[in-house]
């Protein structure tokens, strides 16, 4: 079985600048984990919030919190607490954080809908995937195993798998190693621009997830994209068995 990639580039200013989709063979399909494969903003807002409320600070709503969910506890903290990694709280606050949050890590966290039959499809057409995160080892393993899928995935690579995490190449490289398949012919779906950074650095096929932690007005045509989704299930329109 052969399966093609077909790419349609990200529309640029103006109608008339239309590229015709090009055909790649894609032997694998790898995925970003927080915004793109399972959708753990409930369990990181939560996380915050249970710190804001050690401090005495009101809640803050989960359609506030979940455009930093991708952005783990330190993103998460700067958006509660107005801090950086470089202020003296913030360690502290990042171990209530944590400790939260490994307390609570899949509680009501769930697969993106249509997440499951796009994988079970991807299964079925004989094709590996797996996950590539800057999420740290010690939260990628449990939170894929309480989602049941951490067998099924041929790779994990976490934040701290590789000497460097995203947007450098090298953890996208290492999963394509890891599963035996040239960077070229491997699709990568994620959510944010370090991720299609780190695509194009490892000459990899990068698709946006629209549907994940993604500000309305960001500017996606500047991520210099392979294409966009709006659901996981439309990820199968650039896979053609």
């Amino acid at each position: 079985m052969i399966n093609t990639l077909s790419l349609s580039p990200l529309p640029q200013a103006g109608e008339g600048n239309k590229v015709a989709p090009r055909e790649h063979q894609v032997d694998a399909v790898l995925f970003d984990l927080d915004g793109t494969f399972a959708d753990t903003a409930p369990d990181l807002g939560a996380a915050l919030n249970h710190v804001l409320a050690l401090h005495g600070k009101p809640p803050l709503p989960l359609a506030v919190s979940r455009l930093q969910a991708s952005h783990g506890s330190a993103g998460l903290l700067q958006l509660g607490f107005g801090i950086t990694p470089d202020d003296a709280r913030f360690a502290g606050l990042r171990d209530a954080f944590l400790a939260h949050y490994t307390a609570h890590i899949c509680a009501h966290t769930t697969l993106f809908p249509g997440m499951a039959e796009l994988i079970a499809e991807i299964e079925t057409r004989g094709l590996p995937w797996g996950i590539v995160t800057n999420k740290p080892h010690r939260f990628t393993v449990p939170l894929m195993q309480a989602l049941g899928y951490a067998e099924r995935a041929a790779c994990l690579v976490s934040g701290d798998t590789c000497a460097q995490a995203k947007p450098h190449p090298l953890p996208l490289q290492h999963a394509a190693e890891l599963i035996g398949v040239a960077p070229e012919r491997c699709l990568y779906l994620g959510d944010d621009k370090r991720d299609m950074e780190a695509a194009n650095a490892a000459h990899m096929h990068g698709i946006i997830a629209q549907y994940g932690y993604i500000a309305p007005e960001t500017p996606l045509a500047t991520w210099q994209a392979a294409g966009a989704v709006q659901a996981p299930l439309e990820l199968l329109r650039y896979i053609n068995a």
